[in-house]
């Protein structure tokens, strides 16, 4: 099976019961698929996490591969900014680093952001409403 990505919506979500997306992800691992997540993801969630929350978090967050961020992984952000702004689209820090990361290491990215991800060469993986 699969490596996915997970963008930090859908971890967000899943820590938060919602939109069902805490049984979307049962069933990918059911099926054999690996979950996986980023040092971006990792900031954002912390960023936004209670005190109270902390324990749960970590313990999902460390259920989850882990890929960093190392230095060709920030050139490829950096080219994939440049390049789409050069196309009109002012693309986030964070989101460049993420797809950077899914490119790099060819996994698919499950988000439900998916206009955030324009590059053609990111494989999104399908997520339900």
């Amino acid at each position: 099976m699969a490596t996915i990505l997970l963008d930090s919506c859908v971890i967000f979500d899943f820590l938060n019961g919602k939109r069902r997306r805490r049984e979307f992800l049962e069933k990918l691992l059911d099926r054999g698929h690996v979950l996986a997540c980023c040092a971006v993801n990792v900031t954002e969630v912390y960023t936004g996490m209670r005190e109270s929350e902390e324990i749960r978090t970590e313990q999902f967050l460390s259920s989850l591969e882990f890929f960093p961020i190392g230095q060709e992984v920030a050139k490829l952000a950096g080219v994939l900014r440049r390049e789409w702004k050069g196309l009109g689209h002012d693309l986030s820090y964070t989101d460049v680093n993420i797809a950077a990361i899914a490119i790099y290491h060819d996994v698919a990215l499950l988000t439900g952001n998916s206009k955030h991800f324009p590059m053609p060469q990111i494989e999104l993986y399908p997520l339900p409403a």
